[in-house]
């Protein structure tokens, strides 16, 4: 039963974000459980890896190299690109380049588990993106739009601990306690996380409905082709440098999710509210995007020559 419900999780997504763009009275007053709900994710996740798995990333680091280096590149040229391609002003250029600016968001790693690509991969290289993003965001803003801001280091890194670091690390303890009971509930704890994932989505999209009927179509174009542009050269360009199918997607998301949150934040602290809607924008979408092709990639699963498709219980581990 869960595997069926979990299949449609595309169809879940933009069927609760098409209700919350009509009705958003019905979400907006959930706007304070966001992070218990990413919690909850980062938990039903941690609760199917093992020390094991973070120890065969770190014995190999090429991958978590090069995911973050495309991010840092990729993605703030194509917010430069797009922007000058499709003639943005200056204040809505400025809002795409500081989300080409941050680093992967917690999306990834939800993504990556749902689409059956390395999640200690990618919760790996979300927590070194962000690290390196503390000095990272404000000089690529500054190279490309010319103004210098401050990241809140502090509260962006108390942040991640809370949503990201703790959760998992209490899962993994939990799993190594735990760990045959918890193979037996795999198929329900990723109904679990697709559950709160798509609620996140219609909280979002809530929030923003009154920004998105005034964004105009040349921003949600300009939002699609950026994170178009991360998720196929994440991809594609890993699979070029020789590493295999579920690293890939891992990359992808890495590189195509990004910490839009992050970066509304800081356009409304540091510049105007134009400039932070890009930011809203791309929060929905990445989402909407991310969970379509998380689902895509889930039923095709992973198959390489002469092999038969790992199965979501062989990705698991």
């Amino acid at each position: 039963m869960f595997e069926r419900i979990n299949r449609l999780f595309p169809v879940w997504a933009v069927l609760l974000a098409v209700i919350a763009a009509f009705e958003p009275q019905l979400f907006v007053g959930l706007k304070a459980d966001i992070k218990t709900l990413l919690v909850v994710i980062m938990f039903a996740m941690g609760l199917t890896l093992t020390r094991e798995d973070f120890g065969r990333v770190i014995k190999a680091p090429k991958p978590i190299a090069v995911g973050v280096v495309l991010q840092f590149l990729i993605m703030p040229a194509a917010a430069l690109l797009v922007s000058r391609v499709l003639g943005l002003s200056p204040e809505l250029t400025t809002g795409m380049i500081l989300v080409g600016a941050t680093a992967g968001g917690t999306s990834s790693n939800v993504m990556t588990w749902l689409a059956g690509g390395h999640v200690a991969l990618s919760v790996s290289m979300t927590m070194v993106s962000t690290v390196i993003s503390v000095v990272a965001t404000p000089f690529i803003t500054w190279l490309l739009v010319g103004q210098s801001i401050d990241v809140p280091v502090l509260g962006m890194l108390l942040s991640i601990a809370q949503l990201v670091i703790a959760p998992i690390a209490l899962g993994v303890i939990v799993h190594h306690l735990l760990g045959a009971r918890i193979r037996k509930i795999e198929s329900a704890l990723a109904t679990l996380a697709m559950a709160a994932i798509v609620l996140i989505i219609a909280i979002v999209v809530a929030l923003n409905a009154g920004n998105l009927a005034t964004l105009g179509p040349i921003v949600a174009v300009a939002v699609i082709a950026h994170n178009g542009i991360g998720l196929a050269a994440g991809y594609w360009l890993s699979r070029a440098m020789g590493f295999d199918i579920r690293t890939a997607r891992t990359i992808a998301f890495e590189v195509g999710l990004q910490n839009s949150g992050l970066a509304v934040t800081l356009a409304n602290q540091f510049f105007t509210a134009g400039a932070a809607l890009p930011g809203a924008l791309f929060s929905v979408w990445h989402n909407v995007s991310g969970s379509l092709l998380a689902g895509y990639w889930k039923q095709r699963g992973v198959q390489s020559k002469g092999a038969a498709p790992e199965t979501s219980e062989s990705v698991s581990r």
